[in-house]
């Protein structure tokens, strides 16, 4: 039997690449698997070897131990691979097809699913409804930063790329399908971006760059992102965004009205999350700004857009009611200017096969926007420290070497 390398949480500020148990079409126990999901079957599902699986932002809050995930937990929900082995109750996915893997783990039988909310899925988290792989308080299924996984309810789920060598030739973008480029359009959709609209990013990490790719998609006339990193802001700027930088002002609209001509924006998405900092040259973590300032520069009538993550257990928060998810925020003036708010996860079956096409047709180069860049498996430390440091990249592990065969040229070269 084949063995399986993954990258496991050891603990703040600390992951390691570690063998562990090849897998098998059974939920086992182990890290963070709830009680109730232990020996649960999966025939349903099929076994992948692991093409390519991105590190995220959201693995990030785990790592710098922002989150309750427990030590030994096996990370990555964005997983593209080639489908080895079958359950017997699979009837449509075939050994060899090559898959992109919703992050989102959805049975496609529950009331949610049934009306396309398979984001929150009733049956796969006993704590609650929605699931991912390889997250906290997410049921326990084993993360994708590995080289083989298990993937339950393989008909619904999986999206099946219909060329394997055109697949390949666009795997770089096409392993964005899993989580980041839906998460970025659901945040542009959500925020009302059509022809001509006017929209403000917060936050130029992959998902925020992700966000302004789908609003300019969508058909915006101006994409201003902001963020406190000048080095993200360039990345922003290399495809045609707007931005301004929030390192070396407080006053959100004074700027936007520099680049508008007005302080106000038809639509905002939030692509920050909880460890947002204030703004200004004496900025600190204030996790409200972002939602506060969005609501400040949106025009009466308009939505926001919150693909950001917001948890409700933050060991490492700097009050006690943030630490239970609980900010600051000024729901008062988004009651005033009627403002439509859309959160949660992104039920990312709703839009990843029209992405998809977007991807193989030309239209769509979410991997020139994010700048993907390409490590071993094995480099995933050196990966999770340097996006933590702030580089402008989205790093894209390849546990078979099959992504840097196809795209040489997009190896990370080490600092």
């Amino acid at each position: 039997m084949a063995g399986n390398r993954a990258v496991v949480y050891k603990g703040a500020g600390r992951v390691a690449v570690e063998s562990i148990a090849y897998p098998d079409l059974v939920l086992h126990d182990g890290p963070g698997v709830n009680p109730l999901n232990v020996g649960r079957k999966c025939e349903h599902g099929v076994i992948l070897k692991v093409v390519s699986t991105n590190i995220c932002g959201s693995d990030q809050h785990m790592v710098r131990g922002r989150t309750t995930a427990p030590e030994g937990l096996v990370l990555g929900h964005e997983i593209t691979g080639e489908v080895i082995e079958v359950g017997r109750d699979v009837e449509f996915i075939k050994q060899g097809d090559l898959v992109s893997v919703p992050f989102n783990i959805a049975c496609g039988r529950c009331r949610s699913c049934k009306e396309g909310d398979t984001h929150i899925c009733l049956n796969v988290n006993p704590d609650r409804p929605g699931s991912a792989y390889g997250y906290v308080d997410m049921g326990g299924w084993v993360g994708g930063q590995s080289e083989y996984v298990m993937v339950p309810y393989a008909d619904f789920q999986l999206l099946k790329f219909p060329d394997k060598d055109q697949a390949l030739e666009k795997i770089l973008d096409l392993t964005m399908l899993s989580d980041i480029f839906p998460t970025g359009y659901h945040g542009a959709v959500s925020a009302g971006v059509t022809t001509g609209s006017t929209v403000y990013v917060a936050g130029a990490g992959p998902v925020g760059l992700a966000a302004a790719h789908s609003a300019q998609l969508l058909g915006a006339s101006v994409v201003i992102v902001g963020d406190l990193n000048p080095v993200r802001l360039e990345q922003a700027r290399s495809f045609g965004c707007e931005t301004v930088n929030l390192s070396e002002h407080d006053d959100l609209g004074e700027m936007i009205e520099q680049i508008l001509g007005v302080p106000e924006v038809d639509c905002a998405i939030d692509c920050v999350g909880f460890e947002a900092h204030g703004h200004g040259k004496q900025h600190t973590e204030a996790p409200a700004t972002v939602l506060n300032s969005i609501m400040e520069i949106t025009r009466a009538g308009g939505r926001l857009g919150i693909p950001g993550l917001y948890v409700t257990g933050d060991p490492g928060a700097k009050d006690e009611d943030a630490k239970v998810g609980s900010l600051r925020i000024r729901i008062g003036l988004g009651w005033a200017k009627a403002h439509h708010f859309v959160t949660g996860q992104t039920p990312v079956m709703h839009y990843h096969r029209q992405l998809m096409n977007a991807i193989l047709s030309g239209r769509a180069q979410i991997a020139k926007a994010v700048n993907a860049t390409v490590v071993d498996l094995s480099d995933a430390p050196v990966g999770y420290s340097d996006f933590d440091k702030g580089v402008a990249r989205k790093f894209v592990l390849d546990p078979h070497g099959l992504v840097r065969k196809a795209h040489p040229g997009s190896v990370y070269v080490k600092s």
